[in-house]
């Protein structure tokens, strides 16, 4: 398999609004801007990945079995204006948690590379030449340990504004068609390897 270029997607706040542990489908709404920005990118060829953490399941507040739900209506959203996903992750962990067995550090939260590192290794994507794109420094900060360049979504949902150099975005964006305007003006147009299969399923990322 060749190697490609790819966009990671944080999901809550990036792709669609901020509803704090919301897993009801009918309360998932895209970002303004997000329509236009998954366009572009899906136009130019990049492979699309959400990876989110989901530390509801280890709080308990939702069953792991609630994010098929979640995803399935992303999916819907997309394919309404004609863009697939390549991969939907997400990391059901917090150290703080109250789920047995998901009351853990692991490598796969974010701010730890985890589920960009394993996705990338999973689809032969190269890691050097691909994005993480999300709306909170924890996201930016995940990119960089896996080695990706880095777009800050500035909506406001950031509050910890504590910055070093593996959390400084390689650029901000206004919202995320600004983000994808900016990968492309980056990027030259071809983006390499043949469209990785858009079929799959919620998977958690250990």
């Amino acid at each position: 398999m060749p190697y490609r270029r790819a966009v990671f997607l944080d999901k809550d706040g990036t792709i669609i609004e901020n509803v704090p542990y919301n897993v009801d489908p009918e309360r998932i709404q895209l970002s303004p801007g997000a329509e236009e920005g998954l366009r572009q990118l899906h136009r130019a060829g990049y492979p699309l990945f959400v990876v989110s953490n989901q530390a509801g399941v280890a709080r308990g507040y939702f069953p792991e079995s609630a994010l098929q739900g979640v995803e399935a209506r992303l999916r819907e959203l997309l394919a309404a204006f004609g863009v697939p996903l390549a991969g939907f992750t997400y990391c059901p962990h917090h150290p703080e948690g109250s789920v047995e067995g998901l009351a853990v550090v692991c490598e796969c939260r974010k701010p730890a590379p985890g589920m960009i590192v394993r996705t990338a290794a999973e689809h032969g994507i190269d890691l050097a030449r691909s994005w993480m794109v999300g709306d909170i420094l924890d996201d930016i900060q995940a990119g960089r340990r896996a080695g990706c360049r880095t777009i800050l979504v500035d909506s406001g949902n950031e509050t910890k504004w504590i910055l070093s150099p593996d959390r400084e975005p390689h650029y901000r964006a206004d919202n995320l068609a600004d983000a994808a305007r900016h990968i492309i003006e980056q990027d030259d147009p071809e983006v390499g390897g043949q469209p990785v299969p858009t079929e799959g399923h919620v998977s958690p990322s250990a």
